[in-house]
């Protein structure tokens, strides 16, 4: 039997648990009685293409983390950096893989088996950077532009966007190694502004791929989020 492609997963898990009302960084937050991260850690342990997973951490929480990891799956951890894409890339000197999957800690609920579908997809493709999880978005989406001064504030619509062709970005995000390193070697600004990696690698003129992923894959930003992650997961 031949070998799959294997790949290094990063999960980015310094963000803050401040809009969760919490005093400690997200990751850490319990969600059906185990600290947020357990679960995507799980995941990854599950995933047939994963060899190696590196958690960037907020600073003095590194061994609290590393403690999480189930005892199958090998795990280094670094401390994170002051923003995500800079998480991400002091993570990535940890990656020697030609594949790398980075992923939200924020997302809970990802599958053994969506890590699986979007490693194998970008190794099947050449001529593809990256394969991202995604949605497509159901709702009429209306692009605003600002009242004038004056006009009581607020902000008015200046076009309806053909939602046929719009997808909302999530992860994991998988990529070529090499790509991502250089996307991440740009503009330091860019990094700083950034909300996701698949942007910096479509800017340095990656082609990245859009995998639809299950509606369970939902992103725990507020409190309500928190509630419906907990219950999905109970």
């Amino acid at each position: 039997m031949t070998a799959g492609p294997e790949a290094t997963a990063v999960i980015a898990a310094a963000g803050s648990g401040e809009r969760l009302g919490a005093d400690l960084p997200k990751a850490l937050v319990e969600i059906a009685g185990r600290p947020m991260v357990a679960w995507s850690l799980d995941a990854f342990a599950g995933a047939a293409t994963v060899g190696f997973v590196v958690i960037a951490a907020p600073p003095g929480r590194e061994r609290e983390l590393e403690a999480l990891a189930p005892p199958q799956l090998a795990v280094s951890v670094v401390t994170g950096g002051a923003g995500r894409s800079h998480s991400v890339a002091l993570a990535l000197a940890e990656v020697e893989a030609g594949l790398v999957a980075i992923h939200d800690a924020a997302r809970p609920l990802v599958s053994s088996a969506l890590v699986d579908e979007l490693v194998t997809a970008l190794a099947s493709r050449p001529d593809l950077t990256g394969v991202i999880a995604a949605a497509p978005i159901l709702d009429t989406v209306k692009r605003a532009a600002q009242a004038r001064p004056g006009a009581g504030g607020g902000f008015t619509i200046a076009a309806t966007e053909n939602r046929d062709l719009l997808w909302a970005a999530q992860t994991p995000q998988v990529f070529r190694i090499a790509a991502l390193r250089e996307a991440l070697a740009g503009d330091p600004d860019l990094l700083t502004i950034a909300t996701d990696d698949a942007a910096l690698v479509e800017r340095a003129g990656g082609s990245v791929l859009l995998h639809p992923s299950p509606a369970t894959n939902l992103k725990v930003t507020t409190v309500a989020d928190l509630r419906l992650a907990e219950s999905l997961l109970s």
